[in-house]
C-alpha cells in the first residue's frame, strides 16, 4: 500500500508541475508512462490482490516495464534540460 501512495504522491506533483510552469516533452511522455502504470497497479489491486486471486504475470510485467521507462525518460529530460 505504502508504495500506491508515494506514488500517487509523487505524480501529483509532477502533474501539478507540468500543469503550472510546463515540463520537457520527453518529461510529460515519461509522465503519461507513470500514469499508465500507476493505472495498471490500481487495477492489479482492485482486480486481484482485493478479491484473493494471484496476479497476471503479465500484467506485472507491462506494469514495471511502464513504470520503468517512465522513470528513464524523466531521468533523460532531467539531465538533458539546462535550466
Amino acid at each position: 500500500m505504502l508504495h500506491g501512495f508515494l506514488t500517487a504522491a509523487a505524480l501529483t506533483l509532477l502533474v501539478f508541475a507540468a500543469l503550472t510552469v510546463g515540463i520537457p516533452d520527453l518529461a510529460l511522455i515519461g509522465l503519461i508512462l507513470l500514469l499508465a502504470a500507476a493505472g495498471s497497479g490500481v487495477v492489479m489491486n482492485l482486480s486481484y490482490h482485493l478479491k484473493g486471486a494471484p496476479l497476471s504475470k503479465g500484467l506485472v510485467g507491462f506494469h514495471g516495464v511502464l513504470a520503468a521507462g517512465g522513470l528513464l525518460m524523466l531521468v533523460i529530460a532531467s539531465l538533458v534540460t539546462r535550466p
